[in-house]
């Protein structure tokens, strides 16, 4: 696509959304940048922006002026059902996303991540094992802009992308080398109403993949395994729960492949450094991707015995008075906090809640007896929180009216040997702007502590 002099809409001012029309001014567009925040709200970035040439149309939705452009940009954040969007389309101005755009200019082959929990760990191990073989950007959800790289990309590098759901809605042509879904539970059920809707934004990952291509799925779960089904590339599949006929699989011990031309064990469990059954699963989706574009095991091996957990994933951050402190605020949904109480050893102070994305808490409490003792509730879903815990029987509990009351509490029941962790279940945008400044604070606080 050409985008010299056409005249592109970006909606959406967040990182992403920067990045986007930074890349097509670099292309020779014209471009407008849309916010539905007023200008005060943007803060001094509006006025930086003009200077560099950039038009902004703010604090309200783009209905009128829609149908001036070439081609509509849009950021994650954004909901697809719009009506200024659906003007867009039935117009015939083409509507796509900064993944897309950016996808559309990357010489370099892609190995795209997604499903609902353990992307970031995963992508982040798969940039550390690749980046030992070839020139790596790592890219997408993870925090960097596939947009602020593209044009650098060389045929013999590797792009490795973390992908939402959010982003995968907006992609047309986008095919990546190696496609991932680790696994799926329902999640952003308030953006995408129904999990068959959800379920169908993950599998747009690999919609385009050839048999000269390779998709990574989870065949311990039901909906992944039954996308081998949907997709034309070469499964690879990994499984917990023993060995499997062409793919990498555990035992209780150890980690095996069996697949692309190998049959040997990887690495003992016990060598990991990351906590978990899930990140057993993370480091065998990991290996099936790195193997797969060439890595040799022998580079997987080292990279896997070095690689320390993610921040905001489960991270150790301190101990105070014989209690371990563990951040995990990028347990934004209750699948993802099952997986970090199971993953606990000890007895557990958990700090539950934020904002409410349409989930339901009953499976994630009936995981607490028996691990977990307290319970500090925070935010606009504490009410729903409560009311799963004393369904379930569980008393122990408190509502904390700040989040530094909530470590407080967790503090005050924690006695030694025990373990305070922040996974909420929860997103975070009730009370901060991220679940990394959520995890931050946390960590700030904690290392305040005396102790």
């Amino acid at each position: 696509m050409d985008f010299k002099n056409k005249k592109i809409l970006v909606v959406g001012m967040a990182k992403s959304g920067i990045s986007a029309a930074t890349l097509l001014k670099k292309l020779g567009a014209e471009v407008t940048l849309q916010d539905s925040k007023q200008e005060e709200k943007l803060g001094q970035q509006c006025e930086q922006l003009r200077k560099e040439g950039f038009s902004l149309f703010l604090g309200k939705n783009p209905d009128g002026i829609i149908t001036d452009f070439d081609c509509v940009v849009l950021s994650p954040g954004v909901p697809t059902d719009l009506p200024f969007i659906e003007e867009a389309k039935k117009a015939g101005i083409p509507v796509l996303g900064e993944i897309e755009l950016a996808f559309l200019f990357c010489k370099a082959p892609i190995i795209g991540v997604t499903g609902t929990n353990g992307k970031t760990t995963t992508t982040t191990l798969i940039g550390e094992i690749t980046k030992q073989y070839k020139n790596t950007y790592v890219v997408g959800n993870i925090g960097a802009p596939f947009a602020d790289i593209t044009l650098e990309t060389k045929e013999e590098d590797i792009v490795v992308a973390e992908l939402s759901s959010f982003q995968l809605e907006t992609i047309h042509k986008f095919v990546p080398k190696v496609s991932l879904v680790l696994n799926i539970t329902p999640d952003h059920l308030n953006r995408h109403h129904t999990l068959e809707n959800y379920i169908a934004a993950k599998e747009r990952i690999f919609e385009n993949q050839t048999a000269e291509d390779y998709c990574v799925l989870n065949y311990n779960d039901t909906a992944t395994r039954a996308m081998a089904q949907k997709t034309n590339a070469k499964v690879i599949f990994f499984s917990l729960g023993g060995q499997i006929k062409d793919g990498v699989y555990s035992d209780e011990n150890s980690i095996y492949i069996n697949t692309l031309s190998l049959n040997e064990k990887v690495i003992d469990i016990d060598e990991l450094n990351i906590l978990g059954d899930h990140n057993v699963e993370n480091a065998m989706a990991a290996i099936a991707a790195s193997v797969s574009v060439g890595v040799p095991l022998d580079t997987v091996r080292e990279v896997l015995r070095n690689f320390k957990a993610v921040e905001h994933r489960i991270e150790f951050v301190k101990e105070v008075n014989g209690v371990k402190y563990y951040n995990d605020s990028k347990g934004t949904n209750p699948d993802a906090s099952i997986k970090a109480v199971l993953a606990m050893k000890s007895p557990i102070c958990i700090i539950a809640g934020g904002y409410d994305k349409g989930s339901e808490f009953d499976e994630w409490i009936s995981y607490f007896k028996g691990r977990v003792k307290f319970t500090a509730t925070i935010g606009a879903v504490a009410d729903k929180i409560e009311a799963s815990l004393e369904k379930a029987g569980i008393t122990a509990y408190k509502r904390a009216e700040t989040f530094e009351q909530a470590i407080d509490l967790c503090a005050e029941n924690a006695e030694k040997g025990d373990c305070v962790l922040l996974s909420p279940a929860c997103a975070s945008w009730d009370m901060f702007d991220s679940y990394e400044q959520r995890g931050k604070l946390f960590k700030d606080y904690v290392n305040r502590m005396n102790g």
